[in-house]
């Protein structure tokens, strides 16, 4: 395509670096947030005042930040868990069902101490952090490592398998929860029981520990996958697994390991939201919104090129715009879903702008050709 004196043409990247996927990502953002704005205009809305209100209750408002810090400990989570089968090249669809055993490990514990009688039951804090910390783990990773194995052994897609075990772990809560389940609140009220206070999860700072546990993982995830020879077994698979088989690496093992690793993770993600969140502490009728809203730990993870430690601020920004976007939507009367609607054109223009990752546009300056017109004096 020319343009004035330029002819401008794609060419494909070589190499891309961190803060050229940062910048790109960046613009992706402003084209969306420019792009939505037109949908607050046709809406009667100034785009800069609606802006102005979602962006300073998500981010600066004494009672949406707490809001936007405890989703964005939960998507960043279930990013992760994405994240480790993406670096092997297996999708985990699967962080609902995953979460959702997590979720039920942990009060599986507190049941099991008798906590489930009465909010009031003195139980060992210290003891039954870890245990429910431990439980949530191996719920997640339990459930999941049936994709990886299957995956492993029988080469059955994983994405399949996944979304399969994520409607059994949707009506296992139910049955847990609903109508006379074990985990029933006795009160009836549909939902689980309420734990005891002697087991909330401790605040640092006014936040739950679990967003140290997801910084700590995001550390230690891109050392992984950086430095150690397992995460370069994971990245060879990733790239062709064949190749990987022929230089010694196990063909079973790495699905198995991922599948493991990622499910333990959303496990945690399950914990954090249910367990440890200030004002829930209990599983509600309501739980499948949290399934839904795992979902972006996909789009996250694509977003963050799968690196651990780029998801921190692409898992801040979703869940800081679907706080405020909601905020925003009952003070200043907008639409019902308009918080749905901002997510997904970011969405769809985050995942469009990944163009760029792969190729660049590049101005050649066209040189003005001389006609000789063979005349001589």
């Amino acid at each position: 395509m020319r343009v004035g004196s330029y002819e401008l043409k794609l060419k494909r990247r070589l190499t891309l670096t961190g803060w050229q996927a940062a910048l790109i990502s960046l613009l992706a953002i402003v084209v969306a947030l420019a792009l939505f704005g037109v949908i607050f205009l046709l809406a009667g809305i100034n785009p800069f005042l609606a802006y102005k209100e979602i962006f300073s209750y998500a981010f600066a408002n004494p009672y949406g930040l707490p809001l936007t810090i405890n989703r964005f400990i939960f998507l960043l989570l279930c990013t992760f868990a994405f994240i480790i089968p993406f670096r092997a090249g297996l999708w985990n669809i699967g962080m609902t069902g995953q979460l959702y055993f997590g979720a039920l490990g942990a009060f599986a514990v507190v049941f099991a101490f008798g906590g489930r009688a009465s909010r009031s039951a003195d139980l060992p804090l210290v003891l039954l952090i870890p245990l429910m910390l431990l439980a949530a783990a191996l719920g997640g990773a339990g459930i999941a490592s049936i994709a990886g194995y299957l995956k492993g052994k029988y080469n059955i897609n994983e994405i399949v398998v996944t979304m399969i075990l994520n409607f059994i772990a949707f009506w296992l809560v139910a049955f847990m929860i609903k109508e006379g389940g074990p985990f029933m609140n006795p009160g009836g009220r549909g939902e689980s029981f309420e734990l005891p206070t002697s087991v909330y999860a401790p605040l640092i700072m006014g936040v739950p520990i679990t967003l140290f546990l997801a910084l700590g993982l995001a550390v230690l995830l891109y050392l992984m996958f950086a430095k150690t020879r397992i995460g370069y077994q994971i990245r060879a698979y990733g790239k062709s697994p064949a190749a990987a088989k022929y230089a010694g690496i196990s063909t079973f093992r790495i699905p198995v390991l991922v599948f493991v690793m990622g499910g333990a993770i959303a496990g945690w993600a399950g914990y954090h939201y249910f367990a440890a969140v200030p004002g829930v502490y209990k599983i509600p009728r309501n739980y499948g919104f949290f399934g839904d809203l795992a979902f972006y730990g996909i789009i996250c993870g694509l977003i963050s090129q799968g690196n651990p430690l780029a998801a921190i601020p692409v898992a801040l920004l979703f869940s800081g715009l679907s706080i405020g976007t909601r905020f925003a939507q009952g003070k200043l009367h907008i639409g019902f879903g308009v918080d749905y609607a901002l997510l997904g054109v970011l969405m769809i223009t985050l995942v469009a702008f990944q163009f760029f990752y792969r190729y660049k546009i590049v101005g050649t300056k066209i040189e003005e050709e001389t006609i000789d017109v063979g005349v001589s004096r």
